[in-house]
Parts: C-alpha cells; structure tokens; sequence
C-alpha cells in the first residue's frame, strides 16, 4: 500500500506537469467518471495484482496477468458490443490452454503447489485492467487528463488507507526511487509512450504484434533479477497464451478497442 501511494503520488505529479499541453474541455459529468475510474485502476488493479506477485511466483503471475489481452476481447462482447469470430474463439481456447498448461507444469495434477488466492487475484487483475480500458474507450476522455483526475482520486483513497493502517511511507532515496519506478514506467510514460506510437503510425496493427516479446523478455529479467529457476513449462505455457493473443488480436482490424 505504502509503495502504491508513492507510486501514485509521482504518477499524479507526471499528469499535472502535461495537463498544461492537452487543450481538451471536460465536463463535469466527465471529470467524476474519470475520478471513478482511478479507484478501478490504479487503485483496484494495483493491490490486486502486487498481492498476486506476493503469493506467486513471478514466472506464474507475470503470464497469468498477460491474459488482459484476451479478456478484453471476452468483455467488449457486453461491454462494446463487439463480436468474437470463430478464429477469436480459438484464440482464447489456446490461450486458457497455455494456462493450464502453466499451473500443472505440464503434468496431470499441481494445481495444489500454488496459492490458489494468489491464482485467483491474478486473473481477476486481467478482468480489472481489461474492464477499465473499455470504460475509458465509453468515456471518450483523452489520456492526460483521464489519467490526472483518476490518479488524483486514486492517491488521496490510497493515502487514507496509509495513514490508517501501516502510516504513510518514509521518504528516503530508496522509497523515492522504487516510487519513481512504479509511477512513471509502470503507469505514466508508458502510457502515454503506447498512445503516442499509435497516434503515429499509419499500420496499428504491426505495434500490436511487438507487444508479444514482452512476456518472454520477462521471464529473462525475472531469471536474472529474481533468481527464479525458471521451470521448462512456463516458456512452453507463455508460447500457448501468445499464440493465442496473436489468433484473438487478428479477429479484426477494423473495429478493435483503444488500448
């Protein structure tokens, strides 16, 4: 919670400092939407999903919370009211098989060596993320201040719960240094990097298959930074759920969500 807040609070600082260079009215109605929406992400989504790396594994989580993907084309179903084709229902087929593949390690049983709640708040963390993008897409609000009033919303709830529980966070260099991670790579110039690159390209869907190197590069750093012994399964699984990405991803490229 202590590292949300920070992470939070720099995020927060990151969208005031480029409020100034996007002209784009709100109103009213708008803003509250969008401050709701920062208690779904980063709030919801965040304690959900580092409460996940804390039970798991990092080569279980990391490909279980790839599956956003796939469950936003499951939700723009209801949601957008978008079809699925059949190559898309292979996909997700594929993907969930990947999944399977991953939490019995490649055998008939296993699923007892792994915290079952940590499993389960991994993939609700793919529900969460994937329900947010597609509110924001109903909203129709731009990145920045989108991003500005949920993260405020988002860092005052945060700093509540803080000052109730554990109490707000010492500023050191080190704390500063983990929150300046979280809040800018994990959730604001990423972002707005992502957004840019689809704002200039004239062939979206060529970005969208670079997105598929990331979770293998994160099994490399997870090896290196971690020292997990990655097990022969977990590559073997993560190929399942991207094959299954691309498959779902190619359903259309004319009618796709804003991610």
């Amino acid at each position: 919670m202590q590292l949300l807040f920070l992470g939070c609070a720099v995020a927060l600082a990151f969208f005031a400092a480029a409020r100034p260079f996007v002209t784009a009215p709100m109103t009213p109605r708008q803003h509250l939407s969008a401050a709701a929406l920062g208690l779904l992400n980063p709030l919801g989504y965040y304690l959900v999903l580092f409460e996940a790396y804390d039970r798991l594994p990092a080569q279980i989580a990391q490909p279980l919370n790839y599956l956003w993907a796939v469950t936003l084309a499951l939700l723009a179903i209801p949601v957008l009211g978008q079809r699925l084709s059949a190559r898309g229902w292979v996909g997700v087929a594929v993907s969930y098989a990947g999944v399977a593949v991953l939490l019995t390690r490649g055998g008939s049983t296993g699923l007892g060596r792994f915290d079952t709640a940590g499993v389960a708040l991994a993939l609700g963390s793919t529900i969460l993320w994937a329900a947010y993008w597609l509110m924001t897409v109903r909203l129709g609000v731009p990145a920045v201040p989108l991003m500005l009033n949920g993260f405020a919303a988002a860092t005052a709830a945060v700093g509540a719960v803080c000052a109730a529980t554990a109490g707000l966070p010492a500023i050191t260099p080190a704390t500063l240094g983990y929150a300046a991670w979280v809040g800018l790579v994990e959730m604001g110039v990423a972002f707005l990097l992502w957004q840019r690159a689809l704002a200039l390209t004239a062939q979206a869907g060529r970005l969208g298959t670079l997105i598929f190197l990331s979770p293998f590069l994160s099994l490399v750093m997870i090896a290196a930074v971690l020292g997990e012994r990655i097990h022969a399964s977990a590559p073997a699984a993560l190929a399942l759920i991207v094959a299954g990405l691309a498959l779902s991803r190619k359903r259309s490229r004319k009618n796709r969500p804003t991610e």
